[in-house]
């Protein structure tokens, strides 16, 4: 019986174009590195030699180290620069682009809803993942707990009710804001990620439990 040959064995030539793959954008990064340094160096080693003693401008050494760091400072400059100018800039014009294709712009917009709605700032709005029946008793819903904060309405009321925002699904930028009392809600251990999955998905993405109980007999039973 012939054996044939694993599918994965990889072979010399596949090898070779992979190492090349990876080492090609090093070597361009090197020498392009090297070339800005050999150009700066030539335009500013008339000011070293001024600042320099003459001592040290007899080390090769410590001229390299020199132009290194202009070299570097520089870059790190121009970066900062394309970054807080060029690149707020391209964004602006990319973003002008896209708006202006019919349907492109709807799904960009929807896509940027939720982008800004689970960024880092409006998610530490929801402290904590709970259930609610909504719309009516005896249906339960998702939702996230915004604040225990007693204002105007629990005032006029009477009573402590608790901030809830019950988002749709599968767009969780619009929803429901819920005033109901602390006994009405029901709070959840997942976090408040693994929440915004399961609205997102539709109920399909359903982070994984296990009941304390189950916790202990484990514990035990190892």
């Amino acid at each position: 019986m012939a054996i044939r040959p694993s599918k994965h064995i990889v072979t010399v030539r596949t090898a070779f174009f992979s190492g090349l793959l990876l080492l090609a954008p090093l070597a361009v990064t090197v020498w392009a590195f090297l070339w800005i340094i050999g150009i700066i160096g030539g335009s500013f080693r008339p000011l070293f030699d001024l600042v320099l003693p003459t001592r040290l401008q007899s080390l090769p050494f410590v001229w390299d180290v020199a132009v290194t760091i202009v070299v570097f400072g520089l870059i790190t400059l121009f970066g900062f620069i394309s970054h807080y100018l060029f690149g707020k800039y391209l964004l602006d014009l990319g973003e002008r682009v896209i708006l202006g294709i019919p349907g492109v712009s709807t799904v960009y917009n929807s896509v940027k809803q939720v982008v800004s709605t689970f960024s880092t700032q409006n998610r530490n709005l929801f402290s904590k993942v709970v259930l609610v029946q909504y719309p009516r008793p005896g249906i339960w819903s998702i939702g996230f707990l915004t604040s225990k904060t007693q204002a105007e309405a629990q005032h006029r009321l009477g009573r402590e009710l608790w901030s809830v925002f019950v988002p749709t699904s599968p767009n969780p930028t619009s929803g429901f804001v819920l005033l109901l009392p602390p006994d009405e809600i029901t709070e959840l251990d997942m976090s408040v990620g693994d929440g915004m999955k399961l609205v997102i998905s539709g109920g399909g993405v359903v982070p994984p439990f296990q009941p304390a109980d189950a916790k202990k007999r484990s514990t035990v039973s190892t």
